[in-house]
C-alpha cells in the first residue's frame, strides 16, 4: 500500500524536519502528512513525467526550482492515486511576497501544455481580480520563450503571442483571465490557477473560473496567494481547510496545503525566523537585504507600513478581534475527559434557528480545570448543510452529533437528551440565549427548567458574554480546558470571532462579545452553548467533589 517518497519530495521535507532554513509549524505538519500519505496510501510517481518536467527548467533564467517548487511540481503534477487520475487536484500556496510565485506559475504552466504532459487540449487560465496579476506569469513565459538562445529550438513546440501560448503538441492554451465577464467565454481548463486569491472576497468569480473543468481530464486547481486584509473571504476558508487536514486528520478531497507564515507577530524579530513566510528567501540574498530595509521601516512607522507584516510575514495584525483564540490553543482542548459520574455540572443550550443546527454543552470544574460534554443536532433538511465542509457525517458516526431528518429540530429531542444526561450528573442549571427560549420553553419545563425559577435558569444577554470573555480566554491560554476529542466542537471555536462592544455601542469600553465569521457555512453553536454554561460557572464553585448523586438530581428536577 505504501510508496516510497521522490527525492525530489524527500529532500524538502527533510529541510523542513531540520529546520533548515526554520520553517514554521504548518510546514513542519506539512511534512508530516506528506510522509503519512506515502506510507498508508497506495499512490504512485509517475517519474518519466517529472524528469521531463524538471528538465524544462533549464530554459529559465533561474535554471533550477527551489526546493519547495520541486517538492510541490512533483505532489501536484506527476503523483497519482490510479492511472490518470491525480492524488492532489487543488494545490494551496500560501507564501510571502518574494517567494516566486508568478514564476513558478509561469514554469507548471509551461509543464502543463508541453509535450510531455499526455492530455492533449490542456487549457491553463490564469485567473486574478486585476489584469497585471492575471498576466505577469504569462508575459514572464514569453520572455522566455523569446530569450535568443533558445528561441529557434522552443518555436517548434510552441506558438505565441502577448496575450496567449500554445503548445503545438499538446495544443494547450495558456491564457490570463480577469473579472472582466467577456474573458471569460469559452474556458475549457486542463488547469485553472488563481493568482493571489486574498483579493477575492467571495466564491462569486471563482464558481465562473472554474465551472469549465471537467471537460478535459486530469482537471487541476491552483490557489497561490500572500496573505491580505479581506477577511472571512476565501482565503481565510483555504486556510482553516489546510489547517482541519494538516492538523485534524481531515480528509483532504485532493487538497494540498502548503501554508508558509511567521507563527506569530512576535517571531518578526528574529531574521531566521522571517524563512517561515517565504521557504525561497534562503536562496535569495538580494532579496534579504530588501526585506531587511522594510524591517526597520516598519519598527519605525507600522501603521504606515502594515503590508510589511501582512504580505512579507503572513501575519494580519488589524485583525486581531476575528479569531477567539491561536489554533494550537483550540488544538490543545484535546485532552481526555475523567469519568464524571456523579459530578455537578450546568448546561448551556444554542440554536439560531431549529431548522439548522442546535447544541448543548454540560460544563464541569474542578480548581482550574473545565470538562466539557458537547453534543450538537443538524437539521438534514437545512438550506445551508451543504455548504459546511468538514465531514459532519463522521461526527454523527462518533456520537457527537446527531442528524435529525426533519424540517426542523424538536425541542423534546434535546430535553430529552438534558433528562438523559441527569441521570447520570447533577445538573444544577441551564443557560441559553435570552431570545431563543420561547421556543425551547415548553419542552424544558416538562423536565424541570422554568424561566421563572431564576435559581433554575439563566438567560444570557451579550452583557453576560461580555463578563465571561475574559475568563474564556484565560482557559485557552492556560490550557484548562478538556474538551476530550471532539472537532465539531474545535470547528465552532474556529467559526467564531471576537468582536469589540465598540463595534456595537458605540464607544470602546474594551469588552468583547462572540459573532459568526459567516453564517452560512461556519456554524458556531456547539461553542456558543459552552459560552453559555460558563455565563453561570459561579454556580459550581471550585467544583472540588460531586455534590449529590446524579440520579436524585434529576428525581427533584422532575
Amino acid at each position: 500500500m505504501s510508496c516510497k517518497i521522490p527525492d525530489v519530495v524527500l529532500n524538502y521535507i527533510q529541510l523542513i524536519e531540520a529546520d533548515t532554513p526554520r520553517a514554521n509549524k504548518d510546514q513542519h505538519a506539512f511534512a508530516a502528512y506528506i510522509r503519512r500519505v506515502f506510507d498508508s496510501e497506495n499512490i504512485y510517481v509517475d517519474y518519466d513525467q517529472l524528469e521531463h518536467y524538471l528538465g524544462l527548467v533549464k530554459y529559465f533564467p533561474f535554471e533550477k526550482l527551489i526546493p519547495w517548487e520541486e517538492c510541490c511540481l512533483c505532489l501536484w503534477m506527476c503523483t497519482y492515486s490510479a492511472p490518470g487520475r491525480p492524488r492532489w487536484k487543488t494545490f494551496f500556496a500560501l507564501l510571502g511576497r518574494g517567494a516566486g510565485k508568478d514564476g513558478f506559475i509561469a514554469f507548471i504552466s509551461f509543464c502543463a501544455i508541453s509535450p510531455y504532459n499526455p492530455v492533449d487540449h490542456y487549457n491553463v487560465d490564469i485567473c486574478a481580480f486585476n489584469e497585471e496579476q492575471a498576466m505577469t506569469p504569462l508575459l514572464d513565459l514569453v520572455e522566455v520563450l523569446e530569450i535568443p538562445k533558445n528561441q529557434k529550438k522552443l518555436d517548434k513546440y510552441y506558438y505565441h503571442t502577448k496575450e496567449l501560448i500554445q503548445g503545438r503538441k499538446n495544443k494547450g492554451k495558456i491564457k490570463g483571465r480577469t473579472n472582466n465577464p467577456k474573458g471569460r467565454d469559452g474556458m475549457r481548463s486542463g488547469m485553472t490557477i488563481f493568482n493571489e486569491v486574498h483579493t477575492y472576497e467571495n466564491y462569486d468569480n471563482i464558481k465562473v473560473f472554474i465551472t469549465g473543468q471537467g471537460k478535459v481530464a486530469q482537471p487541476r486547481r491552483g490557489i497561490f496567494s500572500s496573505n491580505g486584509e479581506v477577511s472571512d473571504g476565501p482565503l481565510d476558508d483555504y486556510i482553516n481547510q489546510g489547517m482541519r487536514i494538516l492538523y485534524e486528520g481531515e480528509d483532504d478531497h485532493g487538497f494540498l496545503p502548503l501554508m508558509c507564515r511567521l507563527n506569530s507577530e512576535e517571531e518578526v524579530h528574529d531574521p531566521l525566523n522571517w524563512f517561515m513566510a517565504n521557504p525561497s528567501l534562503y536562496y535569495f540574498p538580494h532579496l534579504q537585504q530588501e526585506i531587511e530595509d522594510e524591517y526597520r521601516d516598519w519598527c519605525e512607522h507600522p501603521e504606515q507600513n502594515g503590508d510589511f507584516m501582512t504580505k512579507r510575514m503572513g501575519i494580519r495584525t488589524g485583525c486581531k478581534e476575528i479569531s477567539v483564540t491561536d489554533y494550537d490553543k483550540i488544538l490543545a482542548t484535546n485532552k481526555e475527559i475523567p469519568e464524571l459520574s456523579g459530578w455537578s455540572c450546568i448546561v448551556g443550550v444554542d440554536y439560531a434557528e431549529l431548522s439548522d443546527w442546535a447544541a448543548v454543552n454540560f460544563h464541569f470544574r474542578k480548581g482550574n480545570e473545565r470538562y466539557d460534554i458537547n453534543h450538537a443536532w443538524i437539521c438534514l433538511k437545512s438550506k445551508t448543510l451543504h455548504r459546511i465542509k468538514p465531514n459532519w457525517k463522521k461526527w454523527v458516526e462518533e456520537g457527537l452529533c446527531t442528524a435529525v431528518d426533519d424540517v426542523s429540530i424538536s425541542p423534546e429531542l434535546i430535553a430529552d437528551y438534558i433528562k438523559e444526561m441527569g441521570k447520570k450528573y447533577n445538573i444544577k442549571k441551564l443557560a441559553m440565549d435570552n431570545f431563543r427560549w420561547t421556543l425551547v420553553s415548553d419542552a424544558m419545563i416538562k423536565i424541570g427548567f422554568d424561566a421563572r425559577d431564576k435559581n433554575r435558569v439563566k438567560l444570557v444577554k451579550t452583557t453576560d458574554i461580555m463578563r465571561i470573555e475574559p475568563l474564556i480566554q484565560e482557559c485557552f491560554d492556560r490550557g484548562y480546558f478538556n474538551w476530550g476529542n471532539n472537532p465539531c466542537l474545535r470547528w465552532a471555536v474556529n467559526n467564531t470571532k471576537r468582536v469589540r462592544s465598540s463595534k456595537k455601542i458605540g464607544s470602546d469600553t474594551g469588552n468583547f462579545y462572540y459573532a459568526k465569521i459567516e453564517a452560512k457555512s461556519r456554524k458556531t453553536d456547539p461553542f456558543m452553548a459552552l459560552v453559555a454554561s460558563m455565563t453561570i460557572e459561579p454556580e459550581l464553585g471550585t467544583g472540588e467533589a460531586p455534590a449529590i448523586p446524579a440520579i436524585g438530581a434529576i428525581a427533584i428536577s422532575l
